[in-house]
């Protein structure tokens, strides 16, 4: 490989990725809980997917936003991982500048996109709790489908001047960057200009992923607060709140990293390099691998599909259409959508 240390380039030139800085001699054992993670985001995404393209009872808004976020999840692992797993491996470290360029693009728009998604979902859950019996009249398929367009264009359309600002800097410092993916502000740093437009333009994104989406979720969130107080039984008010709290979990699990990341990445010069890196992965890896979990398995009609996947009635059901698949469907037929049911404060239909 030849010497880039202070080889001087053009926005045509390539880009080498460092890793993480210092944990060098770490590299293949730290791939191995990356690839864990990134096999089980993957097995787990897919399986929601087709669960819910398969079963006609989960054609409903809440199943839709869930499959939104699963191929927003499928997209964001999938842009940084195999890159990350080549540099660990095989010390594949170059990548081209318009090849840098989109990986920016699709982490920021699609990271952007899920903080979307999450807004969309305490939405559904909000109607769910607070107004119940006009959920089905508010959240229709095209009002779902209009939310999802306006998800996707509002990150197209947010993230899309961080990589053309990008590209319009001269470039003529290290093109090392310290770093197993390229993030925005770690190319733009590279370039031998004034970049503050770029920066500033950074923190903008940020406030409106971090101020505008986690305000509206909170707000959300302290309205189905108090409906879970105003529940007339002790039962319905654990059942909802449990369910709540896990989902609150997802989306801390998800915004705060990212604001550990972003803000370090610009103001935590003293912080240890491999400790910013390493977060910034993790942001990127463990909620792809989380959601399928905590918004699959715990969700009673995707678990109950998922057992019968894995056993030979389920997979009889599945291939045949008919039978035991048709006995589950109309066991459930009360038990569709989580959250009103929990409200309502009525158990689980077996």
């Amino acid at each position: 490989m030849m010497d880039t240390n202070t080889t001087a380039f053009t926005s045509h030139s390539t880009f080498i990725l460092l890793g993480i800085p210092g944990l060098e001699a770490a590299y293949v054992w730290i791939a191995i809980p990356f690839c864990i993670m990134y096999i089980i985001a993957i097995l787990g995404n897919f399986a929601i997917l087709f669960i819910v393209k398969k079963e006609p009872s989960l054609h409903e808004p809440v199943y839709y936003f869930l499959c939104m976020l699963a191929v927003t999840d499928l997209v964001l692992s999938t842009t940084t991982l195999p890159k990350m797993l080549s540099i660990f491996w095989f010390n594949s470290r170059e990548i081209s500048f318009n090849a840098c360029l989109t990986q920016m693009f699709f982490v920021h728009c699609f990271s952007d996109m899920e903080s979307g998604i999450f807004v969309a979902m305490a939405l559904d859950r909000y109607v769910a709790i607070c107004h119940p019996l006009r959920h089905s009249t508010i959240l229709t398929n095209s009002v779902v489908v209009k939310i999802g367009l306006v998800i996707l264009l509002r990150g197209s359309i947010l993230i899309l001047p961080c990589p053309l600002l990008a590209r319009q800097w001269p470039y003529c410092k290290s093109n090392i960057i310290a770093h197993t993916q390229c993030e925005n502000i770690g190319v733009v740093r590279l370039a031998c200009a004034d970049t503050r437009v770029s920066s500033y333009y950074g923190l903008f994104v940020l406030s409106c992923r971090l101020g505008v989406d986690v305000s509206f979720i909170t707000l959300s969130y302290i309205q189905i607060l108090r409906a879970i107080f105003n529940l007339p039984t002790k039962h319905a008010r654990i059942k909802t709140f449990g369910t709540c709290t896990s989902h609150i979990c997802v989306i801390s699990a998800f915004y705060i990293p990212t604001l550990f990341s972003s803000l370090s990445s610009r103001f935590g010069q003293n912080l240890p390099r491999y400790m910013y890196v390493f977060i910034a992965d993790i942001y990127l890896l463990f909620p792809p691998m989380l959601n399928p979990v905590i918004y699959g398995v715990r969700t009673k009609q995707i678990r109950d599909r998922l057992l019968w996947l894995f056993t030979a009635k389920g997979t009889k059901a599945f291939s045949s259409g008919g039978g035991p698949q048709s006995e589950l469907r109309g066991g459930l037929a009360g038990d569709m959508v989580l959250v009103p049911e929990s409200l309502t404060g009525q158990s689980e239909k077996d």
